[in-house]
């Protein structure tokens, strides 16, 4: 019996010792999901881009420029005679805005926004704004084509701004306080 019984836990022994396999997924993902949305974002992108370009070019009066980041602008008052330098990371400035849709349809005022004070990358702001006003000479004005993603993107800004809508500004840059280089 004793024998029965130290074979039985040998046995148990042994059985148990199995080193651990992987589990394997009940279902595997193909990244449909995520192409599929890439596509989406690219044909949205295009049709703004179709839009803007439409606008861009009716329109005879102004000169647009592209920027790098994927937005257009034109000047409305330009500085040609200055030295003043633009914006750069840390730097304070106070600007007034509007923003409107793509038809003209005034969605903020530069009342309703007043005059915003930002610090240039260092607080919110959205990217194709934030970028533009690195463009900017105090003083200056600048009309600017946002396509949705260089604006308020998927999510809108929760009051008036929608859901993927491209956006023009209207932008006067009034002052540029540049950072201070001394450690206090």
């Amino acid at each position: 019996m004793r024998l029965a019984l130290h074979s039985l836990c040998l046995i148990f022994l042994l059985s148990s010792c199995k080193t651990p396999e992987a589990r394997r997924p009940i279902s595997s993902k193909s990244g449909s999901f995520i192409n599929e949305s890439i596509h989406r974002n690219k044909e949205l992108a295009a049709k703004e881009e179709s839009r803007i370009l439409k606008i861009i070019n009716s329109d005879t009066t102004n000169s647009y420029i592209t920027s790098e980041t994927g937005f257009w602008y034109f000047y409305t008052k330009k500085d040609t005679l200055s030295t003043s330098i633009t914006p750069r990371f840390g730097d304070v400035v106070t600007f007034t805005y509007n923003v409107k849709d793509l038809s003209g349809n005034i969605i903020y005022t530069k009342q309703e926004l007043n005059t915003v004070t930002y610090r240039i990358d260092k607080q919110e702001l959205f990217l194709g704004l934030r970028e533009g006003l690195k463009l900017m000479k105090q003083g200056e004005m600048i009309t600017f084509l946002f396509p949705s993603y260089q604006a308020y993107g998927y999510y809108g800004d929760d009051h008036k701004i929608g859901t993927n809508i491209p956006l023009i500004a209207e932008v006067t840059l009034n002052t540029i306080t540049k950072e201070s280089t001394t450690e206090n």
